[in-house]
């Protein structure tokens, strides 16, 4: 705790700039705040610089390389394909990351954000002291957004090191590695392992569970791991991962499975294990600010800590570590900042996507909570193999799942594995949080040929009236 220092007066603070705290901030700022944001690292935050956006890109150069050297139905031949690496990895940082965290500079640029580089602790439940390169600085605040996110966790017997490395380093690895092991077979683990797969690694994934990319079903999964198994990939299951040895230029994982030890060496070893939220270093402690038993930030459905002028937004709160949802709660806790007293986090549907081979994307209720909780629903599926734009792009893997109420028809939630099913999903998001039944979907216009009509024909088959199946 800084004591003795003049503390300088702002009006709204927000501590962290990644896709919760930019977007809090103009929000805020639309609505009348005076705002200053703090950042430690970089504008944008992991997402923008070392997270999602980055591996967006390179799991698209793992598509087009693979696209580029497999043989293809329509006659396109190609000869020596190579793939310039170092370009790669500056495309990726000077044309994608650099582009858009610019761009977020200059949008809190015109919305008159204040931007302050340092490192934010509270001192109490008033002022933040921030440490920067050249000193520090005390400042008094009338409200504050926390959205510092959250960082990878570290296994205590293989920490982070040359070879052994989390998704920042997988991300910017020098070379395309021969062999890679990934410790974790989440999303993480299983879009970066799909990356280098695509490009040409021997990747194996250990993973805890009995399963991969948790949170999807089985139905949706098993299209991307026979894919990756195709590709060359390993996957070991129930597996308890007990330590690794680094050399100069290998690594060795060993690991336990059915009570067997058992051991792979690779280049590098991906530790993909989860990501902890940032609050045990902002000083919290010198606050009322309560966090549960998970070590996350309580809140109420405004985004309101304990303290009435202290929010909290993001990784840092209860549910999904996802950008898009601490972007929503940013734009909840900016109104309620400004006054808006039924700005409240009520929403019934939060996609979520993994970026895999064959893209994975679920909104609402899924399989598993219709089951435990006996809802009496009907399922609806029709396949990316029955829409003539799937077929045309040769892309017919997958399918689209409706999950509707039996009596009313009002759609409670929604699956998609295949073509652009990140993008598919919005729709039925929009149908979920709207109420809308499956005939409302249905008698809505698609046009043709979209991979968009797949979602009309499901919700035909779930009235009972499919056209095309």
């Amino acid at each position: 705790m800084v004591v003795g220092a003049q503390a300088r007066d702002v009006d709204t603070i927000i501590i962290g700039s990644g896709p919760g705290g930019y977007v809090a901030a103009i929000r805020a700022a639309e609505l009348g705040q005076k705002v200053t944001i703090i950042e430690r690292d970089e504008i944008g935050g992991v997402c923008l610089n070392i997270g999602c956006i980055p591996s967006k890109a390179l799991i698209n150069v793992g598509h087009h390389y693979r696209e580029a050297i497999s043989e293809t139905p329509f006659g396109l031949e190609t000869e020596n394909v190579t793939l310039d690496w170092s370009k790669t990895q500056s495309w990726k940082q000077n044309t994608v990351v650099n582009t858009l965290t610019s761009g977020v500079k200059l949008l809190l640029k015109k919305h008159h954000v204040d931007i302050i580089k340092g490192e934010a602790t509270f001192n109490d439940n008033e002022t933040v002291n921030i440490v920067q390169d050249d000193g520090h600085e005390l400042l008094q605040f009338n409200n504050a957004i926390i959205a510092t996110g959250s960082r990878p966790i570290e296994i205590p017997s293989m920490p982070f090191g040359d070879r052994i490395i989390d998704s920042t380093g997988a991300l910017s690895l020098e070379q395309i590695p021969e062999k890679l092991i990934i410790v974790g077979g989440g999303v993480i683990g299983s879009e970066l392992g799909g990356v280098y797969a695509n490009l040409g690694t021997k990747v194996t994934i250990i993973e805890g569970l009995d399963h991969t990319l948790n949170g999807f079903d089985h139905e949706m999964t098993k299209p991307v791991l026979d894919d990756f198994k195709k590709q060359g990939g390993e996957v070991v299951t129930s597996a308890t991962a007990k330590s690794a040895v680094q050399t100069a230029d290998h690594v060795t994982l060993n690991y336990e499975v059915d009570g067997k030890e058992q051991s792979v060496t690779g280049d590098y070893l991906l530790v993909a294990v989860g990501r902890r939220a940032n609050t045990d270093a902002i000083g919290l402690n010198n606050t009322d600010v309560k966090l549960t038993e998970r070590g996350v930030i309580d809140v109420a459905e405004n985004m309101q800590t304990r303290v009435p002028h202290i929010f909290a937004i993001g990784d840092i709160t209860a549910g999904p570590q996802l950008a898009h949802k601490a972007s929503f709660q940013g734009k909840i806790a900016a109104a309620a900042i400004s006054g808006d007293k039924q700005a409240r986090d009520l929403h019934y549907s939060l996609p979520a996507v993994a970026y895999t081979q064959f893209e994975l994307a679920t909104t609402g209720e899924d399989l598993e909570t219709i089951k435990s909780d006996n809802l009496e629903v009907k399922i609806s599926k029709f396949p990316f193999a029955g829409n003539g734009r799937a077929i045309s792009m040769d892309d017919t893997t997958g399918f689209i799942r409706l999950i509707s109420d039996k009596k009313t028809n009002a759609l409670l939630g929604a699956q998609i594995v295949g073509p652009s099913a990140s993008d598919l999903i919005s729709e039925l998001s929009l149908a979920i949080e709207n109420g809308l039944t499956t005939n409302d979907i249905s008698l809505t216009i698609h046009p043709h040929p979209t991979l968009g009509e797949a979602i009309m024909d499901t919700a035909e088959l779930a009235d009972g009236l499919p056209i095309h199946i």
